[in-house]
């Protein structure tokens, strides 16, 4: 196979690159002597959040943020393990519908008022009242009425949530299910501070009129420069946080992130340059680190128009595809090749469901795809009645994406594809997947939410209207998907699940090309900071050399 160009400037010019920096002020805003004794976490991210609103963030970079601002009834530790956080306990009825939690009653408000049961209350009804417009709400769906609420048949008032005192929360459930307490360390779980968003008529998101009962609160924000927390000082345990500010600084190149990194000037950043991954891994030493990460790296399609309607081109496209290239070759190692939705590692959930033509040598593939696109009636040149299939991949600009995009489209020639890539920043990449005009193909990438299969193959749900990005509808899909939420037995309920990705894997509404690895970079003057599947790394559990 051709490989793929070098898309970066050469490696002469980067390593030039991380000479020290002549700048006259640091880029994350603390160059005065004056600033010198804070302790502050300079975190580099591919972009901007899109929202700091709980119920519109559908995005890492957004969960990240919002990580530090909003503290749930649980949270996840350095190490990605559920903990108390606004409950400091709870119980579960027998037959496992109804949650009692115990809320502290030392929680505060970044603005010293203190957190109650109510402010759950008002949070998860505004959640899935339809005028919210939240595209993650049905992550919640497990709460009861809740799915009718979402669909506007029910009042909000309704939900299976109910305030017993200030400092007693009950939550009731549509059926029972193992990871309810897991969910509500999710972002859509946070409490709201009704006063303050009803005060500005729900333009609430931005300095001096946000009030948030996280360990940080949101100090500054300049799109396309830096976005700053500051500690909370009405927080439970502000005493025990070892930051006093976490600066976030978009930045979408891997290559500038990775010289900013080598020469101080931020102290993390999730991801790096791959088609330079030697040099990364001899010049960052043991700042590279490389995990397990429950993550998957699909291209969707548009299925609600053709030609990508038609599972046939859908599963030509797949088979033509050299997964193991992509994840050695363009990525360096630093992926796994991707035969299932679901990522491996789930330990409820156990192998995960794989595409069937995965053993099949690469000429059998190919001699397959071109078979189905002549059957969809697509060939090289469009001889005959057959026509050329033509397809556009859209992506957020990186080095790794488009480098991804290009060797596609060169796998995609040897069948008579002609494909063609489309490049926008990270914002208005996923404005684009929430608004949804018609496309062929575009990039997506998820991550686990809770370590549990359900949390990936929902995705493809039809009445997911937020995040079933194909517009995928299948009725013996979610069949599948419903029985498996109501089934109690722990080895059925797999089975189903594990029906439901065979059933999606062979229909095709999502691409697996890769399983991600987390890729970070981290200075050793943070400590506290731990690998872990979620790749979740919470600012107050984290504290930082002078």
């Amino acid at each position: 196979m051709v490989p793929v160009p070098n898309l970066l400037a050469p490696l002469l010019a980067i390593l030039l690159a991380f000479a020290p920096s002549s700048s006259k002020a640091d880029d994350a805003g603390t160059a005065s002597a004056g600033l010198s004794a804070e302790r502050i976490w300079r975190r580099g991210e591919p972009g901007d959040p899109g929202s700091l609103d709980p119920h519109k963030a559908t995005t890492v970079i957004e969960s990240h943020i919002l990580t530090e601002l909003y503290e749930g009834l649980v949270i996840l530790d350095a190490r990605g393990r559920i903990q108390p956080g606004v409950a400091k306990s709870w119980s579960i009825s027998e037959d496992g519908r109804l949650y009692r939690f115990q809320l502290r009653e030392d929680a505060r408000w970044s603005n010293g008022d203190p957190v109650t049961a109510q402010d759950f209350v008002y949070a998860f009804r505004r959640l899935m009242d339809p005028a919210t417009g939240a595209p993650y709400a049905n992550i919640l769906y497990t709460l009861k009425n809740a799915e009718k609420v979402n669909k506007g048949l029910l009042p909000p008032e309704s939900l299976g949530i109910t305030a017993i005192t200030d400092h007693v929360l009950e939550i009731t459930l549509e059926e029972p299910v193992p990871y309810l307490i897991a969910q509500l360390a999710h972002l859509t779980a946070k409490p709201l501070h009704r006063h303050s968003i009803e005060a500005t008529h729900g333009d609430f998101v931005h300095p001096g009129r946000i009030v948030t009962n996280g360990p940080f609160m949101l100090a500054d924000f300049n799109p396309n420069d830096r976005l700053v927390l500051v500690k909370n000082p009405h927080h439970y345990d502000a005493a025990a946080i070892g930051l006093d500010k976490e600066i976030f600084i978009p930045l979408e190149d891997r290559s500038a992130a990775l010289r900013r990194f080598l020469s101080g000037e931020i102290d993390s950043y999730s991801d790096v340059p791959v088609d330079q991954i030697a040099f990364v891994r001899k010049i960052a030493g043991e700042r590279f680190k490389l995990s397990p990460n429950l993550g998957t790296y699909v291209y969707a399609f548009d299925t609600r128009h053709p030609p990508f309607d038609d599972a046939r081109v859908r599963t030509a496209l797949s088979l033509a595809i050299d997964r193991e290239f992509l994840a050695e070759r363009i990525w360096g190692g630093t992926m796994e090749p991707g035969y299932s939705f679901v990522p491996p590692g789930i330990e409820s959930y156990g192998p995960p469901a794989e595409l069937t033509f995965r053993n099949m040598t690469p000429f059998e593939r190919e001699d397959r795809a071109r078979a189905l696109l002549a059957e969809a009636g697509y060939g090289p040149g469009g001889q005959g009645p057959r026509k050329v299939l033509k397809a556009e991949i859209r992506f957020n600009i990186s080095e790794n994406h488009r480098a991804t995009a290009i060797a596609v489209a060169d796998m995609w020639k040897r069948i008579g594809v002609e494909t063609s890539l489309v490049a926008t920043d990270v914002t208005s990449h996923y404005a684009f997947m929430r608004e949804r005009p018609p496309y062929s193909l575009l990039r997506y990438g998820w991550f686990a939410d809770f370590p549990d299969a359900q949390n990936f193959l929902f995705l493809a749900e039809s009445g997911n209207k937020g995040l079933n990005i194909s517009g995928f509808s299948n009725s013996a899909y979610d069949a599948l998907m419903h029985d498996a939420a109501g089934e109690a037995d722990a080895t059925k309920r797999t089975a189903l699940l594990h029906q439901a990705e065979m059933l999606l894997l062979q229909e095709g509404p999502y691409l697996p090309l890769m399983i991600f690895k987390a890729k970070n970079l981290v200075s050793p003057k943070l400590h506290g900071w731990h690998e872990n599947a979620l790749d979740t790394h919470p600012g107050r559990f984290i504290s930082i050399d002078p």
